[in-house]
Parts: C-alpha cells; structure tokens; sequence
C-alpha cells in the first residue's frame, strides 16, 4: 500500500510539474504581444500562495517529501510566471498584481503561520493547516467557474488553455489516490473537485474550440457579400451616367441641328408664311432682291 502511494505520488509529481509548464503557450503570447491584454495573473498569484501552504503543510507531516518536492519546484515556476507577467503589464495590473502578492503570499500566510505556530498544540497543528489546506484547494478549484462562464458567454476557448484542463484533471486523478492510499484526506477530498471540474472544462473546449473559427467566417462573408453589392451599385451608378452622357450627347446633337434654323425662319415675312402654310414655293431671298433693284 505504501509502495503504491508513493508510486502515484511520483506521477502526480510528473504530472503536477507539466501542469506548472502548461502557461507557457500563454506567456509566449504575451511575449509575443508585448501585453497581457486579456490574461490576469491571478491564477499564478493564487498558484503560488497553494504552494508555499503545502510546504508549510508537509513540514508538519512525516514522509511526506513527494509534497515539498513538487510544491518548491512549483514556487520556483510560479514566480518566474509573475515576474514575467509584471514586467509586460500595464501600471494598473501591476499594481493589481502586488497588492494580491501581499495579501496573499505575506500577509495571509504570514497570519496562518503565526496562529498556527502560537496559537494552536503541536498535536492538532498538522490538522488545521490540513483544512485550511483542503478549504483553499476547493476555492482554487472552483476558481476556474469563472472561465467557464467566459467561455460559454463568448463561445471562445481563447482563455482557456486545453493542455491546461487536462493535465489539470490528470493531476487531480493521481493526488485522490496518493491521498486515498495514505488515508490522508486533506489531499484526497478537494481532488475530486478538481477532476470533475477538469472534465467539465475539457467537454466546452470540444463543444466551443470551432465555434471562434465558424464565427469568423460567417463575419468574412458577410463582408464579401457587403463588397458586392457596394461594387454592384458602382456599376449601375456607372451605367446610369454613361446614359445620361449619351442623352446629353444626342440632345447636343439635335440641338446643333436645330438651332441654324431659327435665323432663317426670323428671315421669313408672313405672306411668305402663309405660302408655307398652303403650299406654295418661296423664292429665296436673292431673287426678291434682284428683282426689285432691276
């Protein structure tokens, strides 16, 4: 039994240092981007506190070294994670980020240290760190409920990083039965939380890991089809100019045609209109006059 406990606490180990390694897609973005525009480093902050309780925890606890190996090597990548976040984050988030660092990592787990250490026997020390411990892994693990809401609100997984979720629920699998096989329940509980919590978030990156992409597209068309008609309507608006220039041209035409003749028609006295009228043949204006100067 023992041998089996150890053997699952090495996976979980295994496992627990790749889900410490699965926020690096993220901070390739954010270097990427120059920004941490749309992370937070709350996760890493929270991540942080977890381990440095555990430590405390496991100190307090025989032959528990799997729990201080894991855990002081998460102190280390959670860190190298906040120092990196800080340095690409706007002044808000950073201070955002510090005030959390405080209340957190110094203050709260200075106070829990403090009381623990002065306050409680050295009999029942182990066993309030341990539900201070399993009450604070059921919070870190419900913590992720925000994301899912996220998630189905937007239909995007963008946030929500796959690798994440399953070494998340992986992990929680072999740290329920280290904890089981050890009878120690602090481990094994909060676990069966994280597990149900990592399939939940696996089956909406399935059902919304398209959705992004669908959504996308439909956009593209429509837009293709705006251009079409904005590009149909030039064409018509150009046909209907090219008409009105041929209109305008044919009336120039006429008009050139028709304009000539008013002074001749001013030239006409009205006798000889009345000739026109009915019929008779008009002698152009030269022979009148020769015939009157002879």
């Amino acid at each position: 039994m023992i041998h089996l406990a150890f053997t699952f606490g090495l996976l979980g180990n295994i496992v627990s240092f790749m889900v410490y390694l699965a926020p690096v897609p993220t901070f390739y973005k954010i270097h990427k981007k120059k920004s941490t525009e749309g992370f937070q480093s709350v996760p890493y902050v929270v991540g942080l506190f977890s381990a440095m309780l555990w430590i405390y925890y496991a100190f307090l606890k025989p032959d528990t070294t799997l729990l201080i190996t894991i855990n002081s090597v998460g102190c280390c990548i959670q860190s190298f994670y906040i120092c990196f976040f800080l340095f690409y984050a706007t002044k808000k988030a950073k201070m955002d980020t510090v005030k959390l660092l405080l209340l957190l990592n110094f203050f709260g787990l200075g106070l829990i240290i403090l009381l623990t250490q002065f306050l409680a026997k050295s009999s029942n020390r182990a066993q309030i760190v341990g539900w201070i411990c399993l009450i604070f892994s059921l919070c870190v693990f419900v913590a992720p409920l925000g994301i899912v809401r996220q998630v189905i609100k937007t239909r995007s997984v963008e946030y929500m990083p796959f690798l994440l979720s399953f070494f998340l629920t992986l992990s929680a699998v072999m740290w329920f039965f280290y904890g089981l096989l050890r009878k120690d329940y602090n481990i094994a509980i909060p676990n069966v939380l994280g597990f149900t919590l990592g399939v939940l978030q696996m089956v909406l990156y399935v059902i919304y890991k398209n959705a992004k992409k669908v959504t996308k597209e439909v956009k593209i068309a429509e837009k293709e089809n705006t251009v079409t008609i904005v590009e149909e309507h030039k064409l018509s608006e150009d046909k209907l100019k090219e008409q009105i220039i041929d209109v305008v041209k044919l009336s120039a035409m006429v008009c050139s045609e028709i304009i000539p003749m008013v002074p001749e028609l001013n030239e006409i006295n009205m006798p000889q209109l009345n000739g026109i009228i009915k019929g008779e043949k008009i002698k152009p204006k030269e022979t009148i006059e020769a015939s009157i100067e002879v």
